[in-house]
């Protein structure tokens, strides 16, 4: 329920949200209340409906959220000074299936794309240079820059270098996740063409990495090793001058959107991303399930309070198991490393309204809308299934999307309260969750959900979002990290460096 000022998410909540600044001894009413606020409250934070005795739960979503670690009288402010998390270690879980419940009716819409010669399709036609090692960062920046400045008109759209500080000195695990995350950016089918830039003596050799890129358009690839050759930069120049050419032969063709694969990621998020953006991604989700395309969704700690919505979504037993295993695995190397598993929301986020892992992970998730999931992938896995997927990995910004970008996502729906310039390998939409901030910050922000607190309604908002994407996936229009040059990669690490 919602009134000028507060809005009451679902009816079994005990709290409201401010939909913006409450001056204390404001006088509010809302499901049929009238309450006082004791102080003021900021935008995007919680006040109580009621009174609640220490030990009840806090309930917000329709969930708890945790609960009061002393008495909260009716009109107070409710946050991390009187409200404590739920959450503790490993659990077991009971698989309750629910029907499918996306209610989109499919149409037939376009995009226009690359059609990459193993049949994969791309929504950019760019040239990547991807270091097997951080040895070879600055030559690989270097070439991007030489190049992307003499680019030929009519080939690539643009020359990116995606540097990391890994491919040597790294054992086991990590050394495999540098080698599957590179791999995969490598054979993203938004790039026309791959330089892969090796010194020589690392651990991830060039043999060795091409033996795990496995067939490849052997066209679209090019190999240098720095040690091997005279002049580096001159032999790189050379070889994307042939990547160039190569790329130039790619040109759009009209694909039905079906075709699409997006990622769904969150950061700076406030006490507006559930109520505003997450919800507009997850309406987004299901319009683009409905007509055969792909979703992803990921930050596996952003999912611990508000997992079993999601189990209870799986198509399947063997899906729901691949869940489980999903959250429990992530719990269990957070106490490897002897870290309470609840250790989140961010400074940021609290600032910003967010109390406890379970209120984030309850808004978190609202970004898959009310797609089934279909498939569970590890970390660097490829998409393979049209439908809503999950995705293992953390959920810092960076390392998250470009998991996303590894799976094989086109583009990613980056939604943020606080605000965040970063950019990944694929196109990364930002969709501020507040008029404010999309004001503030259009260089950073693409699109405005906030507009659904200033009476836009949310088919209309969703609708406008899902043409912004398709504009966006056909090249007619770019989003603010690409018109500001922000890309940029990260690799999960949590092992030993020799």
């Amino acid at each position: 329920m919602v009134s000028q000022l507060l809005l009451q998410i679902d009816p079994r909540d005990n709290v409201a949200v401010a939909l913006d600044t409450i001056a204390a001894k404001s006088s509010l009413e809302i499901a049929g209340l009238t309450i006082v606020a004791a102080g003021d409250i900021a935008r995007g934070h919680k006040i109580a409906l009621h009174a609640i005795e220490a030990g009840e739960n806090i309930v917000k979503y329709g969930y708890p959220i945790g609960h009061a670690t002393r008495g909260i009288a009716s009109g107070d402010w409710v946050h991390v000074h009187n409200l404590e998390t739920n959450l503790g270690g490993t659990e077991s879980y009971t698989y309750q299936p629910e029907p499918d419940r996306i209610s989109v009716p499919p149409d037939a819409q376009t995009f226009d794309g690359f059609v990459r010669a193993n049949g994969d399709i791309g929504i950019r036609n760019e040239l990547w240079i991807l270091p097997t090692v951080g040895c070879v960062n600055h030559t690989a920046q270097t070439l991007a820059q030489k190049f992307g400045a003499k680019l030929p008109a009519g080939t690539a759209t643009g020359v990116y270098a995606f540097t990391h500080p890994y491919g040597c000195s790294q054992l086991g695990e990590d050394h495999e996740n540098t080698r599957k995350i590179l791999a995969a950016l490598a054979r993203h089918p938004n790039a026309g063409g791959v330089l892969v830039i090796g010194l020589g003596c690392e651990n991830n050799t060039m043999s060795s990495f091409k033996t795990l890129l496995g067939d490849l358009d052997s066209a679209r690839f090019r190999f240098l090793i720095l040690q091997e050759v005279e002049n580096e930069l001159d032999q790189g120049m050379q070889l994307l001058a042939e990547l160039a050419a190569v790329a130039s032969r790619d040109q759009r063709q009209t694909l039905p959107v079906a075709k699409l694969r997006v990622g769904l990621k969150c950061g700076g998020s406030d006490g507006l991303s559930g109520i505003t953006a997450n919800p507009l991604v997850g309406a987004f989700s299901d319009r683009l399930i409905a007509r055969g395309g792909t979703t992803v969704l990921t930050e596996v700690p952003e999912m611990f309070g508000a997992e079993t919505i999601l189990m209870n979504r799986c198509t399947q037993q063997e899906t729901f198991e691949a869940t489980v295993k999903m959250i429990n695995g992530f719990k269990e190397y957070f106490m490897r490393h002897n870290q309470v598993v609840y250790e989140n929301p961010s400074p940021g986020n609290k600032d910003g309204g967010i109390s406890t892992l379970e209120e984030k992970s309850l808004g978190c998730t609202q970004k898959g809308g009310s797609g089934r999931v279909v498939d569970v992938l590890d970390y660097g896995g490829q998409l393979k299934k049209p439908g809503l997927n999950l995705l293992n990995g953390p959920g810092n910004d960076i390392v998250a999307c470009t998991a996303l970008a590894a799976s094989g996502a086109h583009l990613i729906l980056f939604t943020t309260g606080r605000g965040t310039p970063l950019g990944a390998p694929v196109p990364t939409v930002k969709i501020a969750t507040n008029t404010d901030l999309a004001t503030r910050k259009k260089s950073w922000i693409d699109f405005d959900a906030g507009q659904l607190l200033s009476g836009t309604p949310m088919d209309t908002l969703a609708e406008q979002l899902f043409a912004r994407v398709l504009a966006l996936a056909s090249g007619h229009t770019e989003t603010q990290s690409e018109t500001n040059g922000y890309r940029e990669i990260a690799i999960f690490k949590s092992g030993v460096t020799l």
